[in-house]
């Protein structure tokens, strides 16, 4: 049994490219375990802390993903160029990005071993845009997905942009994760 995809709406953060996992999630702070709540909150405050201002994308590169000692961003979306996720292998990066509020991210390409963590994790949905986005939107745009058609609704500029397909990731994105989806089609035992 599928979920039905739903619309993902929210702001625009947006980022340059090759973005890597040293950059979403800086090794100084894999300390906190993301099995305790408290210490758990802490990646989102410190969810993109590593990306230099230069590569950022941003207005001044001064916009953080979280406020001074926020652990949840107001931002939803993020829109990146390029290779996204490149570098280490670390599932706490697509992990970080989701406790801070992240729902989605929508690049032209990524690293194929962060696609598949933040899949097979069911922490965020990666996108990938038909064409480079990161310069038409602008960090703060009112964003809407939708799943269906599927493309990517810019409210504050009255634009629409043409996503890629899920293909056959999308039961797995749709089910919350790769274990979420094995106990729906009966690939292992649900949870007791």
């Amino acid at each position: 049994m599928t979920n039905k995809p739903k619309s993902i709406k929210g702001k625009a953060f947006v980022l340059g490219k090759n973005i890597d996992t040293d950059q979403i999630i800086p090794a100084a702070h894999l300390v906190y375990s993301l099995s305790d709540p408290e210490e758990r909150k802490l990646y989102g405050k410190y969810a993109l802390s590593g990306v230099p201002a230069p590569e950022s994308g941003l207005p001044n590169g001064n916009i953080p993903l979280t406020k001074d000692g926020a652990t949840e961003s107001e931002f939803s979306i993020i829109v990146a160029s390029d290779n996204f996720g490149c570098g280490s292998s670390r599932e706490h990066a697509p992990a970080c990005l989701e406790i801070a509020g992240i729902k989605a991210i929508v690049s032209p390409s990524y690293a194929r071993i962060f696609y598949r963590n933040s899949v097979d994790g069911g922490f965020l949905t990666p996108y990938e845009s038909v064409e480079d986005l990161s310069k038409e939107i602008h960090t703060g745009d009112q964003l809407e997905i939708d799943p269906e058609a599927p493309a990517l609704i810019n409210h504050t500029q009255g634009k629409t942009y043409e996503l890629n397909s899920l293909g056959s990731v999308a039961d797995i994105v749709h089910a919350g994760g790769i274990f979420a989806y094995a106990r729906q089609t009966g690939m292992m035992p649900a949870a007791g």
